[in-house]
Parts: structure tokens; C-alpha cells; sequence
């Protein structure tokens, strides 16, 4: 009988790629420092392969983030009344899934003025609105 991945081998692979794009890692040099092809980082992305937890210790550290960047939020195993964390909502990781997400991101993460940052998101705000505005008339 064949293994098959899941739906959190889907999102811990997204979480691979949303991280790895965020800092402007090419899937061939994470491939590279892991001593794999750029089409295995690509099947662990798309959750076709799983990642065991020690490739995953070793990722995390490559890509500078704590090992439970990858498992906030996730849903799947039972927890406790109390000890669950909401993680961030779907639309985050949808958003950084999309090369104009990251691209807004890294580019309102360089601005530096509270003023400016407050001002467009003020924007994006009334665009948003007015988008709406529009698909319902």
C-alpha cells in the first residue's frame, strides 16, 4: 500500500516555501544545503513527500526560524482545552503564497515612517472597500 501525504504536509511544506521565498532563498540553494535536488525542496513544498523531523530540524535552522514556525496553527492532532494557540488566519498564508504578497510585504517592511505605514494601509483599505463596493452593485 502506497503512503500518502496530507493536509499538513501540504501546509508544513507551504510554510517551507512561504519562509524560504521571504528571504529570498532559491529552492536550488535550499536544495543545495540540504545535499538535495531542487525537485525533492520542491515535492517537500507541494506536500507530495513528507519531511521526516529531522530534515525539518535541519530546514528550520537553514532558513533561521524556530522549528514551531512550522506547526503554529495547525490543526489535526487533539489538543487540550487551553493549550492550543490560534495561529494566523488562512489568508496570511494564502497571501505569502503569492509572489505580490511577499513582494508587499518585503517592500512595507522596509518603511521605516510610522506616518507612511499608517497611510497606506489606509489605502489598501479604501481600495478593498471600494473593490467590494463594486462586485455587489
Amino acid at each position: 500500500m502506497k503512503k500518502s501525504t496530507g493536509s499538513i504536509d501540504k501546509e508544513i511544506g507551504s510554510r517551507v516555501r512561504m519562509r524560504r521565498i521571504s528571504i529570498g532563498m532559491s529552492q536550488e540553494k535550499l536544495g543545495d544545503m540540504l545535499g538535495l535536488t531542487f525537485q525533492q525542496v520542491q515535492k517537500y513544498e507541494k506536500g507530495m513527500n513528507r519531511i521526516s523531523v529531522a530534515r525539518l530540524v535541519e530546514i528550520a535552522k537553514i532558513l533561521n526560524v524556530e522549528i514551531d514556525f512550522f506547526f503554529d496553527g495547525l490543526k489535526g492532532g487533539k489538543a487540550e482545552p487551553g493549550f492550543a494557540e490560534p495561529g494566523a488566519p488562512p489568508y496570511v498564508a494564502d497571501m505569502m503564497s503569492t509572489p505580490e504578497g511577499l513582494q508587499l510585504v518585503r517592500t512595507f517592511a522596509s518603511i521605516k515612517s510610522p506616518k507612511v505605514r499608517k497611510s497606506i494601509v489606509q489605502l489598501v483599505g479604501a481600495l478593498a472597500a471600494q473593490e467590494e463596493v463594486e462586485r455587489s452593485s
